[in-house]
């Protein structure tokens, strides 16, 4: 039969007009895009073969053949799969029906009516297309093709212009046979990717399709040194160059396998293989679930953290694999935010190569594995936490931040995600062991009369402790938990309370204590304040916007001052971690608290009886305001000024 012309489908012109004009930053995909249609054929060629085994002849060895030419400038995909005839070879390629590509024009004509600042070149990156993706990097493609049981052989051609010839060939054994006309960029010395290097090919396989059931090959030319009879190499010889033909895909991927048959190191290497990383993981986690959702999951939780973890610039998200075909590196959406320091990847069968960002959102069965491999990695997480209290530890050390992250953030989230982690978190404390320990652990430790649990926010374990309101509740055995994170005491308002027990900071608001002493304290405080008013008032006045209020403290034991926050708004702690944002709401009210039992408050009333007026009185106000900055590691406004001031003080 004559060669014949036809027209593209509309829309498929328009999408094929897009590929050959779009500026695509990742072109090198139309391989994998190419090698997954060709086990797609030998997949239907092995599944008909069941019931009709004729369809196989004398070739019942699947496999797909690359053969880069750099002279012609071609780059040849063959498979001996099911193949097409003439009808399929139009249906198939020739509309968008049977393409794939239907979903893709849809979104683009969308995303077009929503906004005009969406272009097309964003849409193809963000969508799999499939066999058009080979325009990407061709000036023309030729298919020639015969399918299983036929005699006769097809020939498809095109060059992206809107048209396609069919014509009669001939082509010996089933299957599909494409050819790559590349154009100029794609080839040769100059070329920035060239697509007839041997060596290239042999990474993007690696790369993309290194676990496709079926052997990937291609041909390599070797040099190699003639030998003597005992296998030595002979003297001055010229080398004699050989074509061998390689496997470059290895087939068999590891998660596919029984666990219970694979060695820690083959988890150990495949991890470093795929992460790039020069130590073991920490923790491995393999599973797999059938029923209403498939898929295989292999994760890992590294020993060390990115340096980058925190950063903006740092990408999580697992590799996504369907049917052991790699289709993207780092899915976002298969773990929370919180778990972004897992690194693995999840295959399965019920997810499309054509899959966008925008559908992985919406996609029910996507979510599904979310849901369960979170769950999977908080059970691992706590097994460790029983089970290898020292391994946990070193975990923490590395991930406890994302963690506590993760707790606050399920004040905006509107999950539940505080309640999954309250018991996972640990502390440093003021008790007797130096150990880090869990809010369990501290509850089970409480006192009875324990109606809170106390913390304190500090730089580390020495500046915690030097806090002049530790003093009292060390006086009273009461266990602290230390903050030393910037993000401690945000997830510490997000959890509120822990199994009925509220949250109480040793720098804010009123302790609350209920033992007789504290109440005795408390109003012998309220006694003084009572009998000091004048004093108290004008303190606040020198002190002006700095405080919010001045205080006679039933905190403090030795210590003259100390500064604490409000009871409701930030605290001093939270007021620091947004030291440079501009907006008020992270302003902690602060209360300049004064020791009534201390001498310098003593001195003090001696200076207020000469008048407020006095400079020696407004000196030692600014300067106990400033002592009590200093003690919560706050910079002075003014460090010239509160220098000179106990220059001036030390001179008397």
């Amino acid at each position: 039969m004559a060669k014949e012309v036809y027209q593209f489908q509309a829309e498929t012109k328009q999408l094929l007009d897009l590929m050959v004009h779009s500026i695509y930053t990742n072109r090198e995909i139309f391989l994998r895009e190419l090698i997954s249609n060709a086990s797609d054929a030998i997949d239907r060629l092995h599944f008909e073969s069941l019931t009709n085994r004729e369809l196989l002849g004398d070739d019942d060895k699947y496999e797909i053949f690359l053969l880069p030419d750099p002279e012609s400038h071609t780059l040849t995909i063959s498979d001996n799969g099911i193949g097409m005839n003439r009808e399929e070879l139009i249906d198939n390629i020739g509309t968008i029906a049977k393409s794939g590509t239907k979903a893709f024009m849809t979104k683009l004509k969308e995303a077009k009516e929503a906004s005009a600042a969406v272009s097309d070149k964003e849409m193809i990156g963000q969508f799999g297309v499939g066999f058009y993706s080979a325009f990407m990097v061709s000036e023309r493609v030729t298919i020639i093709s015969r399918k299983a049981g036929e005699d006769s052989a097809s020939k498809w051609e095109s060059t992206g212009d809107g048209s396609f010839s069919i014509e009669e060939a001939e082509k010996e054994g089933r299957g599909t046979t494409i050819v790559l006309h590349l154009l100029p960029e794609f080839c040769g010395d100059k070329a920035e990717e060239d697509f007839t290097d041997s060596y290239l090919l042999q990474r993007l396989v690696k790369k993309y399709s290194d676990y496709v059931r079926y052997p990937v090959k291609m041909n390599f030319t070797v040099e190699e040194t003639p030998k003597d009879a005992e296998g030595k190499p002979l003297p001055d010889a010229e080398k004699i160059k050989r074509t061998e033909v390689r496997t470059l895909n290895s087939m068999q991927p590891l998660w596919t396998r029984n666990k219970q048959d694979i060695k820690q190191e083959e988890y150990d290497e495949l991890y470093r293989s795929l992460f790039h990383d020069w130590e073991s993981p920490l923790e491995t986690m393999h599973s797999k679930a059938e029923g209403t959702v498939e898929y295989t999951a292999l994760l890992f939780i590294p020993s060390h953290a990115p340096f980058n973890l925190f950063h903006t610039d740092y990408e999580p998200g697992l590799q996504l694999y369907s049917r052991h075909v790699f289709i993207m590196n780092k899915c976002k959406d298969l773990l929370p935010d919180y778990m972004r320091f897992v690194q693995g990847l999840v295959d399965s069968p019920d997810l499309s190569l054509n899959i966008s960002r925008e559908l992985l959102q919406q996609d029910r069965q996507l979510k599904l594995i979310g849901k369960n491999l979170e769950k999977s990695v908080l059970g691992t997480l706590e097994k460790m936490l029983k089970n290898s209290r020292e391994k946990y530890e070193k975990f923490w050390a590395e991930f406890g931040k994302a963690l506590k992250i993760g707790v606050y953030g399920s004040m905006y989230s509107g999950e539940n995600t505080a309640d999954k982690l309250k018991n996972l978190l640990l502390f440093d404390t003021s008790g007797e062991s130096a150990a880090l320990s869990t809010l369990q652990e501290y509850k089970l430790r409480m006192a009875e009369s324990q109606s809170k649990i106390f913390y304190a926010t500090g730089k580390d374990r020495a500046s915690i402790e030097n806090l002049p309101q530790m003093e009292l509740l060390r006086d009273k055995g009461i266990e602290v938990l230390y903050l030393f994170d910037a993000v401690d005491e945000f997830a510490i308002e997000a959890l509120g309370e822990y199994e009925g027990k509220r949250f109480q900071s040793i720098s804010r608001g009123d302790l609350e204590l209920d033992d007789v002493e504290a109440k005795e304290d408390k109003k012998k405080a309220e006694t003084v304040a009572k009998s000091n008013e004048e004093l108290i008032r004008d303190i606040k006045e020198v002190l002006g916007a700095k405080v919010s209020d001045v205080q006679v403290s039933s905190r403090l034991k030795s210590s003259a001052v100390c500064l604490v926050a409000a009871a409701e708004g930030p605290s001093l702690a939270m007021e620091q971690a947004f030291a440079d944002a501009p907006s008020p709401m992270f302003k902690a009210r602060r209360i300049l608290e004064i020791n009534p039992g201390h001498e310098l408050f003593a001195r003090l009333q001696e200076l207020h009886e000469a008048g407020k007026d006095n400079e020696s009185f407004k000196d030692y106000c600014d300067l106990l305001y400033t002592q009590a900055l200093l003690i919560e590691g706050i910079l002075p406004e003014d460090p010239v000024g509160f220098a000179n001031k106990v220059a001036k003080l030390m001179a008397k």
